[in-house]
């Protein structure tokens, strides 16, 4: 079978993308980030208004929910960057146009919401803060495979519902309600983020199975955060891991597995043989995971004994 071109698969998959987009609008609810935001905590910082300066106790929130937090709020910033990619990928005009923009729109929200409470309840240092962002805007974000349809929508399938979970486990690890509440109504988002772009891609799975299954197993195989490009990512995305908030066994079996079922990866037939090809490299990505997890597991529960025995 032909591989279908890029462009081929934008007009064949535009009717899917019409349907979805009609089916994501109605299940978007609208809300309004200055809702989620306790105003009434906020005080003045040092500066030109002449507040007080940040403390490091302003904040009772968990040092790893703040880099939590901070990370999340740093990937939300890098939306510019986010909207020139799939503007470029899938058009700015038509279902994939009003999408693109309509995708943009609720996501700019989870940002300016984010920073806003922790501006406002002192959680983060503010000055430090500001200077991550300039730091991680100016190195852009670049989709590593920007150029092609199904690797995107097989990247942002699992992106989407990876970010859903991180947030909403932030959100629990704060100890903080308003904070929860806040995080639960963006992973709310992120979830029907994933939906659509999930759904679209196994539209994808009839239209060129082999080619999906070949998106699949390329973005199993380098799959990142988009939060990468953040400083010192890998130093905060360990501790984040350690702290139960987003780490491998939760990357494997509530992403990676439920996507996959979806999909129903292990019954699509048609495939030729890259597809097939493919197929076996998902199936063992997926051992691996599971090797790397129970492994993590091991040194995380040794290492918590080790902290508990130099407690006692």
């Amino acid at each position: 079978m032909t591989a279908l071109s890029q462009t081929a698969l934008l007009l064949e998959l535009e009717p899917v993308v019409a349907t979805n987009l009609d089916r994501h609008l109605t299940m978007a609810k609208e809300w309004f980030p200055h809702e989620y935001v306790p105003w009434s905590e906020g005080r003045t910082f040092d500066g030109p208004l002449g507040g007080t300066p940040w403390a490091e106790d302003d904040s009772t929130i968990p040092d790893v929910a703040r880099t939590a937090l901070i990370v999340n709020l740093l990937t939300e910033d890098n939306l510019p960057s986010y909207h020139h990619e799939i503007a470029t990928l899938f058009g700015r005009d038509g279902a994939w146009g009003t999408w693109v923009h309509r995708w943009t729109a609720e996501e700019g929200r989870h940002g300016t919401a984010i920073r806003d409470y922790l501006t406002v309840t002192r959680a983060v240092d503010p000055v430090a803060l500001e200077r991550a962002r300039m730091v991680h805007m100016s190195e852009g974000y670049q989709n590593a495979h920007g150029d092609e349809v199904l690797h995107s929508l097989a990247y942002v399938s699992f992106q989407e519902l990876a970010t859903r979970i991180s947030h909403r486990n932030t959100g629990r690890a704060t100890g903080d309600p308003a904070c929860e509440a806040l995080l639960a109504r963006v992973a709310a988002d992120e979830n029907l983020h994933m939906v659509f772009y999930r759904n679209l891609l196994g539209a994808a799975f009839e239209l060129a199975p082999s080619q999906a299954m070949r998106a699949v197993a390329d973005v199993l195989a380098d799959f990142q955060m988009p939060g990468v490009g953040i400083e010192g990512f890998a130093r905060k995305s360990v501790s984040i891991a350690l702290a139960g908030i987003y780490d491998l066994r939760q990357h494997r079996d509530e992403v990676v597995v439920p996507v996959l079922r979806q999909w129903d990866v292990f019954n699509v037939t048609g495939l030729d043989a890259d597809g097939e090809t493919a197929r076996d490299e998902i199936a063992a990505h997926l051992d691996t995971l599971e090797q790397q997890a129970s492994r993590f597991e091991e040194k995380r529960a040794a290492r918590a004994a080790r902290l508990a025995t130099a407690r006692a």
